[in-house]
């Protein structure tokens, strides 16, 4: 349903949200980091041999990425977002296998879920206030 709703969004007229380009650049480097990050929190817990912990090191690398793009725009639902998904990395790093993975995943999937649905609806008010133009 968020594809759909994104999809139909992005193909409206109208220019929508545009970062500025020191929102450009913290989004560029935050994402960069957040790959870097990604990358080795997969390798680090799966040669640990702690799969539970992927799912909460996920969650807690993502919400770290919106941080610095929050400062950067000003923006506070990204705060909110970040420390949701730090939080939800907390709650799965205490709980443990087996099911602190499962339920930082859960916690993790929900709020990402809740913040695009926030962001397409942001985007197409943005539009809708946006003469068209040819």
């Amino acid at each position: 349903m968020i594809g759909f709703a994104a999809m139909y969004v992005i193909r409206l007229p109208g220019d929508g949200i545009k970062p500025t380009p020191k929102e450009e650049r913290a989004i560029m480097w935050s994402s960069i980091g957040e790959g870097i990050g990604l990358f080795l929190a997969s390798n680090i817990v799966i040669n640990l041999h702690r799969p539970d912990l992927l799912l909460p090191s996920m969650a807690l690398i993502v919400g770290l990425h919106f941080l610095p793009i929050a400062f950067a725009a000003g923006f506070r639902p990204f705060y909110v977002l970040g420390t949701a998904l730090i939080v939800a990395a907390a709650v799965g790093f205490v709980m443990g296998a087996p099911m602190g993975g499962e339920v930082s995943g859960l916690m993790a999937a929900g709020a990402v879920w809740l913040a695009s649905g926030i962001a397409i609806r942001r985007d197409w008010l943005a539009k809708r206030k946006t003469p068209a133009t040819v």
